[in-house]
């Protein structure tokens, strides 16, 4: 203001307000004389102030109300010539500052009036601003009213004043706020105490502030309730207000001042309270209006969206959100909220336009939108702002595609056509003919029919809007096509670039600090990137690592979904190669951020986006379509499902094809095309693995898999080391590749090689993604490759391979995924893909094995064991070609490395020993050529602990059943090794001993238990023990060659070199060898298949006795058991004095009884030979006693040890000292080893138990048969029985009853056993020969032994006398009643004779003819009794009485015996009994130890004497008559033996005697008249003789006992009433019979009868009166009326024997004597 406080300025100002005031006087002479006036006067007042004071301004001032007042009256003229000059005049003291508040007030008030009379309008304008910006003192009122002023002129009619006064508010406005600014400033350095804002109050707040503020807030205040619509508070006199005004204003007032607001409560107050409620309120129409609605469906008509105040609100947002986003989070919230709703597509296209503009300012700030997110997103209960923000930028792009712009009618209009048509046609024509005329296209985007061109809108990094600018438009304007498109495209750049920049920087950041922590010396490049430190503006350095991080993941996740969708989307519709570029750049970028910050999901997304943009459209790629399907679903865009190139023709033709090619798939599908845009996909794909491999973690698959597809279409094939060269196609069309492409494919496939030669400066983590990725994607070209022998993609095992190689240096990280997945490869079954599995594999290993490790192989053990393991892994594969490549690596090893293996001999050995049976005879014999090399050459090399393996794999090769030959010759190898060890024993010994020793060390290091087979044997011993055990595996092969070598074999080696082994060893030959084997046979026999077997291969015909797999078996376990017990019987010097013997006893005999139970009769014979041999064993008993045994066995134990040791064995000793101690242990020297008694005698009785269980059980009868029912042979049971005498003989000490019972048992059951019919005619002797079998004389034996025993045995063996008269008389029964065996239906041999086969049993069971059998038992019982008659046990046991007790069967049958000569001997036998046997049952009498016999013998005899059975038809009469004889035999034994000694014999058994003899002694007939009967032969001899017996003891005339008596008077009666029985009968017959004559054996009988009659009569006479019985006489005179009757019979015979008879009984006729005389005399 200098310039106007010069005096020069002063004495102007004085001049010019003189002139003024004379011009206004002579203006106003005429017709205004008081303005004149005043005028004048004010010349005058002037004058005098100049005059009068120094500070002539400070006075003018002070009296400037006075000074002013002729202008203001000259303005109230409204002469327009004197108002002007008025206000000029005014403006010049203005400008000077010479008007103090109340003159200001004045001028107002007069400007007021000038106003409302509409004049000089531009010069009140001009004089308002003026005197508001010179000075400050028009304040408050004053100042509202100069406001309201230029408010009203700006809404007259004339179009310059409104414009002008619109500049003069707006400057105003400004000035009130700049003299807030300034007025701040001076008070900034004073301290104010904040005075709390309450409420909502405006009027009481003002009052804290100072008067410019107040102003400022007061104008503020009013602006917002002008735009809302409310009358002002404080610019009173307004009369109309526009609200495209009122916002324009706003918005300047916070754009160009917003530390007032941001400093002052209560201007924040106002912004909270007042302006964002009024951008809410006014948005309303835009966000309730829809394009196209009609008004009907709502009730209300829609306020229509108005441009002017819609994008003018737009401008105030963007600002507020820009200045006062810190103040006004939730109200920025609803804003950015509604930005985003503006996007929508039923929104006009001119809203849309301005809002992506708007969203575009925000784009470009990428800390802006980071406090978005930190303040939204982060949130948990707030809107997703910045997510949104993306997401409806993406939705808007799309829209754009999917919807044509069809709702602004401007442009409708302006096209011309119907709406849908015009804009879209237009733009295809204009590219259709661009390509014709060969013009360059416009850049554009095309989808789907849809073309949009892409415009150039602004520099890269700033948002400069356009339609946001057009405040003077009124109707909204017409928005080019592509505009809003090109804007959002932008939008997502900047927005990319700036997200991506901020944070790579600050991640920058954050690791290089932690660089400098960690590092000392700090290099040059840290601190470039510290400087850029200072150029960032981070906001917070708080704890910045873990809250950064955690905005950085929120920001990314937020928009990575909606900037995926649209750039997706951008890339297919992209036709320019910059715009693609560009996509691609922000994809690339978006992945690399995502990958350092690990964020897996997006990152993989982005690259899935690349990767589909490489490969054809529709291109089925599954890694491709499951990743995108899963992170995008909630987009309503979708990367998979839109059909791109080839539905649009017009998108076609902007693409240049440049490669055809076939797809890599399952089916063949035709050609796919590569354009360009894929080209350049691949490219940047290229470019993201190169430069940021280590971020990519597990998205290198989808990279590699889209690389391999790509790799497959441009037709590169892979060539030796891995790298791709350009090939041909195998089968197919051949590629078509343009030159554009062929000069790009070296370029390619170099860039391919060089990234994985890259692999080797990756961190380990990041190799270990890369190596799982190629081998997945290896995994799905295999899936691919299945089931079809195209060519498949060997992409990945290429690289594979190229990565191996090139990281050698550290292949242990990668080698076991790595080859692991090689090893998958090589099972495949494409030949061709496993061929290149393999081929990697065994290059992978050779270079392995070859590289130059630091430290070397040889000093690292480990390593070289990891290097070899695949080989072996190799194994388990099935394909041929790999198992011979394997096999030639092995070869090729060999050779090279074949001294140096070492430690991998294990491994080398076990890829030979794994190959299998099935694997083809060509492969087998490479291998097991490759042992028998070993064999040869290589044993003495490796190392000891080796040769168990090298055991074990010439074992599995035994195994192999491919080749019976490789089977046989590979036991024969296993033969030589054993050699080789017995040669070298020495060494190995040594050799294995110290190896043993270091692994025992470490082991107790670790605490471990040291665990190899057959432990606690020392280690040489243990590799016999390998041997055995592998010979004991062949002996159970399933061919019965291999299995018979086998057998041989292993029994020989035991045999020749078993001395070598230790004592203690020998326990674990019998237990883990031996008997396992045993146990392994005995299962495998038992399980065996019993179907026929038609041939032996070829045309070898096979022997019936082998002809099932059973029968084979059955010879392994006869050719086993026989190995095992011949080794018990020559090494049972050796055996025995292990603890255990006795145990091994048990379960040799236990292996002996299965065998002998096995329902073969091959084994169960050949088991009992075994026993036979183990029994023969010399119990080592003193020489005193030694039992009989045969002498070839009989051997002392040393000598057997001299033989065994001298020539027992095929070859000199090479180590005869060692084993010369070993045998020193069992040498003469040592008195021979005598065990115990006691432990002996336990071994035979173990032998007898098993005997007894083989005896029960085989003998036992099944319970149900079928014609499968096994029954054990006669040779069987034979061979059984005839083991037990010797047996007998070792516990013959000890044997009791109960055993012999158990003996019983078994020799009974053994003689029932059937013979089947078809083996009966070797065994059963003819039906007529009286011939025993075999097994029955063994039975017969085995009980004549036990008799000896105890004939010659103690007093108390004696005992066991009755249980075998038992025995033998059980088999005495046979003879009659054969034995059941079960429930088997046995035909017998009588039967058998006749062949009456039966329909069900072909196979027919015969019982043995056991007559001969029971027959010679029958004549021992009768030899053994007359032997034992005597013995106690004998009589007490009553073994008479069951003597006869049996024969009384045979006896009772007499003709019905199956034999007749068994009751001929059975009568013989009893007679020779009797004569033995009564006399001491006589003896006996009294001790009733015979009681129960005697009426046994009585029923014996009736039954034999009076037998049922009829004799035969064709007896011959001489027959009979010798049968009669025997009869009559009996009867004189009667009269001789019993009834003599009647006394001693009871009374019953008399009685029956006489009784019997009765019978016989007359002829008896049945009453009926059958033929047959009156056939039967009369034995008159026998009657007679019974008849003569009776009598003789009827009246013997000897009585010299009552006893005797006793017997006559018995024997009397039964004569009588056997006499009157037979006189009746005949009697009755006679009066029935009529003329027929009678039979005659009963006129015979009757005449007999007479005879006797008579002839008793006569003796009684003669004997003493005394001796007869009155009842005797009684009796006799009873029989007289009888025999009166029979005198009218017709037979002369019996009349006459009737006279002879009637004549005696004259001596009974007397006279009745008297009493007296009777008693007298």
């Amino acid at each position: 203001m200098s310039g106007t406080n010069s005096p020069e300025a002063v004495k102007k100002l004085l001049e010019n307000m003189q002139s003024d005031l004379r011009a206004l006087s002579l203006e106003c002479k005429k017709k205004f004389p008081p303005v004149k006036e005043a005028a004048e006067s004010g010349i005058i007042k002037v004058k005098t102030i100049a005059a009068r004071n120094t500070e002539i301004l400070a006075a003018l001032k002070e009296n400037s109300s006075e000074v002013v007042q002729p202008f203001l009256m000259g303005c109230g003229t409204k002469e327009p010539k004197i108002t002007q000059l008025c206000l000029a005049a005014i403006q010049r003291l203005m400008s000077h500052e010479v008007v103090s508040e109340t003159a200001a007030g004045n001028i107002i008030n007069m400007l007021w009036q000038l106003m409302e009379n509409s004049l000089e309008e531009l010069k009140l304008l001009q004089t308002v601003l003026v005197l508001l910006t010179t000075n400050t003192v028009v304040h408050d009122e004053a100042l509202s009213k100069a406001i309201v002023l230029c408010f009203r002129l700006h809404f007259t009619k004339d179009n310059i004043t409104n414009n002008t006064a619109a500049a003069t508010v707006r400057q105003v406005v400004t000035v009130v706020f700049e003299r807030m600014v300034a007025e701040d400033e001076r008070h900034r350095d004073i301290i104010e105490q904040p005075v709390l804002v309450q409420g909502n109050s405006n009027r009481r707040s003002v009052s804290t502030l100072k008067p410019c503020a107040k102003d400022a807030y007061m104008l503020f205040q009013d602006l917002c309730q002008l735009v809302n619509a409310d009358a002002p508070y404080w610019l009173v006199g307004m009369t109309e207000m526009t609200r495209t005004f009122g916002l324009e204003l706003l918005e300047s007032v916070l754009n160009d001042f917003p530390q007032v607001f941001l400093q002052h409560q209560e201007f924040s107050f106002l912004l909270k309270e007042r302006v964002c409620p009024l951008v809410i309120k006014l948005f309303s129409p835009n966000i309730k209006f829809r394009q196209g609605s009609s008004t009907s469906s709502s009730p209300a008509p829609v306020e229509k969206p108005y441009f002017p105040i819609c994008m003018r609100l737009l401008r105030v947002v963007s600002v507020l959100i820009k200045q006062f986003y810190s103040l006004l989070v939730t109200e920025c919230e609803i804003f950015l909220s509604l930005l985003v709703k503006f996007l929508d597509a039923d929104k006009p296209q001119w809203l849309r336009a301005v809002a992506v503009e708007s969203i575009h300012r925000l784009c470009v700030q990428p800390q802006l939108l980071r406090s978005f997110c930190q303040s939204y997103d982060m949130k948990q209960h707030s809107t997703k702002v910045f997510r949104d923000i993306v997401n409806a930028l993406g939705s808007f792009i799309q829209s754009l595609f999917l919807v044509p712009p069809t709702g602004n009618p401007a442009t409708t209009n302006q096209a011309g056509n119907n709406n849908s048509g015009g804009p879209v046609s237009a733009p295809a024509n204009s590219g259709m003919l661009g390509i014709g005329g060969g013009v360059t296209l416009l850049p554009a985007f095309e989808y789907r029919g849809t073309w949009i061109p892409i415009l150039t809108v602004t520099v890269q990094g700033s948002a400069k809007a356009t339609y946001l600018e057009m405040l003077d438009k009124v109707e909204p304007p017409t928005i080019p096509e592509g505009y809003a498109m090109s804007v959002a495209f932008h939008c997502l750049l900047d927005l990319v670039r700036g997200i991506t920049t901020m944070i790579e920087g600050e991640l920058g950041e954050v690791e290089t600090e932690c660089q400098t922590t960690t590092t000392e010396a700090v290099s040059s490049p840290t601190q470039s990137s510290s400087e850029q430190q200072e150029f960032q503006s981070t906001s917070d350095q708080m704890d910045k690592e873990i809250v950064s991080r955690a905005v950085w993941e929120e920001m990314v996740n937020a928009c990575w979904c909606g900037l995926l969708a649209a750039l997706s989307l951008l890339l297919d519709a992209s036709t320019d190669e910059a715009a693609t570029e560009n996509i691609l750049k922000a994809e690339l970028t978006m992945a690399a951020l995502c990958g350092r910050l690990g964020l897996v999901t997006s990152r993989d997304a982005f690259i899935t986006a690349m990767c589909k943009g490489s490969l054809p459209p529709h291109y089925a790629l599954t890694v491709l379509n499951t990743t995108t399907a899963a992170t995008l679903s909630n987009k309503s865009y979708s990367i998979q499902g839109q059909s791109v190139m080839m539905i649009s023709p017009s998108s076609e033709s902007h693409q240049q094809v440049v490669a055809v090619g076939q797809p890599l798939a399952v089916q063949p599908q035709g050609t796919v095309m590569l354009t360009s845009k894929n080209i350049q996909c691949m490219r940047t794909l290229l470019n993201l693995a190169h430069c940021h491999g280590a971020v990519l973690g597990t998205s290198w698959q989808l990279v590699l898999a889209t690389l391999q597809h790509l790799v497959w279409i441009l037709g590169l094939k892979p060539s030796s080391g891995g790298a791709l060269k350009p090939g041909r196609a195998v089968e197919g069309p051949s590629t078509v590749l343009t030159t554009a492409v062929m000069t790009d494919l070296p370029v390619i496939s170099n860039i391919l090689s060089r990234l994985f030669e890259s692999s080797q400066y990756l961190d380990d983590v990041s190799l270990h993604h890369l190596i799982n990725a190629l081998c997945s994607l290896s995994l799905e070209a295999m899936d691919m490759a299945y089931g079809n022998n195209k060519e498949p993609s060997l992409f990945a095992v290429a690289k594979l391979l190229e990565t191996g190689l090139v990281n050698m240096h550290r292949i242990e990280i990668l080698w076991r995924p790595l080859t692991g997945h090689l090893l998958e490869v090589c099972q495949h079954p494409n030949s061709r893909m496993r061929e290149w599995g393999a081929e990697a594999l065994t290059s992978l290993i050779k270079a392995g094995l070859t590289f130059n490790h630091d430290p070397p192989l040889s000093q690292n053990q480990r390593l070289q064991l990891l290097l070899l393991n695949p080989l072996k892994e190799m194994s388990s594969i099935n394909h041929p070609d790999i198992r011979l490549k394997q096999l030639e690596c092995v070869l090729q090893i060999l050779q090279s490395q074949g001294d140096s293996l070492g430690p991998g001999w294990p491994l080398v050995l076990g890829v030979m020993g794994a190959i299998r049976n099935d694997q083809g005879e060509s492969l087998i014999r490479t291998a097991f050529q490759c042992l028998q090399l070993v064999v040869t050459d290589f044993l003495p090399t490796m190392p000891c602990t080796c040769l168990q393996i090298v055991v074990d794999v010439a074992g599995s090769f035994g195994l192999h059943n491919q080749e019976l030959n490789i089977s046989l010759t590979s036991i024969g190898l296993l033969w030589n090794i054993s050699d080789y060890f017995f040669q070298r024993g020495e060494t190995i010994e040594k050799e294995l001993n110290k190896e043993e020793a270091a692994q025992q060390k470490q082991a107790e290091e670790k605490g471990l238990v040291l665990n190899r087979p057959f432990h606690p044997a020392p280690p040489f011993d243990c590799l016999w023990l390998c041997l055995y055990a592998k010979l004991g595996e062949l002996c159970v092969d399933p061919r019965p060659a291999v299995r018979k070598s086998a057998g041989q074999t292993l029994f020989s080696t035991i045999g020749a070199h078993g001395t070598l082994l230790q004592h203690s060893t020998w326990h674990t030959v019998i237990w883990k060898v031996l008997f396992h084997l045993l146990d392994r046979v005995r299962e495998s026999s038992t399980t065996a298949d019993k179907e026929k077997i038609e041939s032996g291969g070829g045309n070898i015909l096979i022997h019936h006795s082998r002809d099932t797999a059973e029968k084979q078996w059955a010879e392994t376990w006869v050719l086993t058991l026989a190995g095992v017990a011949r080794i018990f019987n020559t090494r049972r010097y050796l055996l025995q004095p292990l603890g255990d013997f006795s145990r091994a006893w048990d379960v040799l005999l236990d292996h002996i009884q299965s065998a002998a139970l096995s329902k073969n009769n091959e084994v169960s014979l050949a088991a009992l030979k075994s026993f036979q041999e183990i029994l023969q064993i010399v119990s080592p008993v003193r020489d005193s006693d030694k039992p009989e045994t045969p002498p070839a066995v009989n051997v002392p134990v040393p000598v057997l040890i001299g033989s065994i040791s001298g020539p027992g064995l095929n070859r000199p000793f090479v180590r005869t000292d060692s084993i010369g101690e070993r045998l020193g242990r069992y040498s003469c020297s040592e008195p021979p080893i005598v065990t115990d008694e006691l432990e002996d005698l336990n071994l035979w009785w173990a032998a007898w138990s098993t005997w007894y269980r083989i005896g029960s059980e085989s003998t036992k009868p099944p319970i149900t048969f079928d014609k499968l029912t096994f029954i054990p042979s006669q040779p069987f049971l034979t061979a059984l029985i005839q083991i037990f005498p010797a047996l007998y003989q070792h516990i013959k000490t000890g044997f009791n009853m109960d055993d012999l019972q158990k003996l019983g048992v078994i020799l009974h059951s053994a003689v029932s056993v059937p013979i089947s019919s078809d083996a009966s005619p070797f065994i059963l002797p003819s039906y007529t020969e009286a011939v025993l079998t075999s097994l029955q004389e063994a039975v017969l034996t085995a009980l004549d032994v036990l008799q000896k025993a105890i004939c010659i045995g103690p007093e108390n063996m004696q005992i066991m006398y009755p249980a075998i008269f038992d025995q033998l008389l059980a088999f005495v029964e046979f003879s009659c009643k054969p034995p059941q065996y079960g429930q088997l239906e046995t035909k017998h041999i009588a039967n058998a004779k006749y062949n009456q086969i039966q329909l069900f049993a072909p196979a027919e069971w015969v019982a043995l003819n056991y007559v001969p059998f029971a027959e010679r038992s029958l004549e021992v019982v009768v030899d053994l009794y007359q032997k034992t008659a005597c013995h106690k046990a004998v009589v007490n046991e009553k073994v008479l009485q069951n003597i006869i007790k049996t024969l009384r069967v045979p006896l009772s049958l007499k003709y019905s015996c199956p034999s007749e000569s068994t009751w001929k001997l059975a009568v013989s036998s009893l007679l020779k009994v009797l004569s033995i046997g009564l006399p001491v049952a006589r003896q006996h009498a009294s001790s009733g130890k015979f009681d129960s016999m005697w009426p046994e013998l009585a029923n014996t005899f009736e039954d034999f004497l009076f037998t049922k059975s009829i004799p035969p038809d064709n007896l011959s009469i001489q027959e009979f008559q010798r049968n009669e004889n025997i009869d009559v035999e009996v009867v004189q034994l009667i009269s001789t033996e019993i009834l003599p000694y009647a006394n001693f014999i009871p009374k019953e058994f008399v009685g029956q005697i006489m009784t019997m003899l009765n019978k016989g002694s007359i002829h008896s007939q049945s009453s009926s008249f059958t033929e047959a009967e009156i056939d039967i032969r009369l034995r008159e001899e026998f009657s007679k003789m019974c008849f003569e017996t009776l009598l003789q003891f009827s009246f013997s005339n000897k009585v010299t006992t009552p006893q005797e008596g006793y017997i006559s008077r018995m024997a009397l009666s039964v004569l009588l009433k056997r006499s009157q029985d037979v006189l009746h009968r005949y009697i009755e017959d006679e009066r029935l019979s009529g003329k027929c004559p009678l039979p005659r054996q009963q006129v015979t009988e009757i005449i007999f009868v007479l005879k006797a009659v008579s002839t008793l009569i006569d003796s009684l006479k003669k004997t003493q009166p005394e001796n007869v019985d009155g009842n005797t006489w009684a009796q006799v005179i009873a029989l007289y009326p009888t025999l009166v009757e029979c005198i009218t019979c017709s037979s002369s015979e019996v009349c006459s024997a009737l006279k002879e008879a009637l004549v005696p009984f004259k001596d009974f006729m007397q006279p009745p004597a008297s009493k007296v005389q009777n008693g007298e005399s």
